[in-house]
């Protein structure tokens, strides 16, 4: 498929960005992709970077493409889909706004199936996210290893049978860099209320993570036996995890990605309501 696939973005914020950056290292040209935005100057920005094409609406250059990428806030998202009706053939729809199920977006459209929905994180702006992705029935074999190429540009990428798990991955990975860097300011702060400067705080809790993320990356063992060997009873370790088990922090963190994985639905039943 290299530099072949038509593209377009309707959106050109940070993650239409990231995705156009990762496209053009490993999937298709500059001359194949199209941004739609409203901010002159983030199109502007576009051209300057990656030398795509621009536009400030959308109009009958959507027919040529492949794959249309919706990269809009949620609250956006049915608007744009009905402009974008007019120009629909066989197009994968690609939508990486949260909230929004692939059902609702196929309503909107009059019954247009060809939609995958996904859910990247943030740490797709540095090529390292992780993406799930749920298709609907309508959707080509094809068009299913499109979609997996273009996220992959960007990261790591796992298939969803059921649109209802794409809860579960906004929780745990579309959320989770939140929840890493709640625990590094937490480290931080712990480190300086043991008389270490906030840089080396900062700088032994981030390399710490990196480090223990890469080995258990690496590794063919169970996270659990990873821990078990960094802790010896009696030991430092077995004091702080002693703690951390007494505390409920183990139960918190369960509870709180269950949290956000029932506000994921909340907010798709709110936006699927909108006739």
């Amino acid at each position: 498929m290299q530099n072949k696939l038509n593209i377009a973005f309707i959106g050109g914020g940070n993650m239409a960005n990231a995705l156009i950056g990762g496209l053009l290292k490993s999937l298709t040209s500059a001359e194949h992709i199209h941004v739609v935005d409203l901010n002159q100057q983030s199109l502007q920005k576009l051209r300057a970077d990656f030398g795509v094409s621009t536009a400030l609406a959308i109009d009958s250059k959507l027919a040529e493409m492949d794959a249309i990428i919706l990269a809009v806030k949620p609250q956006q998202l049915r608007e744009v889909i009905t402009s974008l009706a007019p120009h629909l053939g066989q197009q994968l729809l690609i939508s990486i706004a949260a909230g929004i199920r692939a059902v609702d977006m196929a309503r909107w459209l009059n019954g247009y199936e060809k939609i995958v929905r996904t859910m990247p994180n943030t740490p797709a702006l540095i090529g390292q996210g992780m993406t799930g992705l749920f298709a609907l029935p309508a959707v080509t074999d094809s068009q299913k290893q499109m979609a997996e190429q273009i996220m992959q540009a960007v990261g790591a990428t796992t298939w969803l049978t059921d649109e209802s798990l794409i809860d579960a991955v906004t929780a745990v990975s579309g959320s989770g860099p939140a929840y890493v860097f709640y625990f590094i300011e937490a480290m931080q702060q712990a480190a300086t209320e043991l008389g270490l400067t906030a840089e080396q705080g900062l700088q032994l809790a981030m390399t710490t993570f990196n480090g223990a993320t890469q080995l258990a990356m690496q590794s063919a063992e169970p996270v659990a036996t990873l821990r078990e060997r960094v802790t010896s009873k009696g030991g430092t370790t077995y004091a702080a995890l002693t703690s951390m088990e007494a505390a409920g922090v183990r139960q918190a963190i369960v509870d709180a990605v269950k949290a956000a994985a029932a506000r994921g639905k909340e907010l798709g039943d709110e936006f699927g309501q909108q006739a």
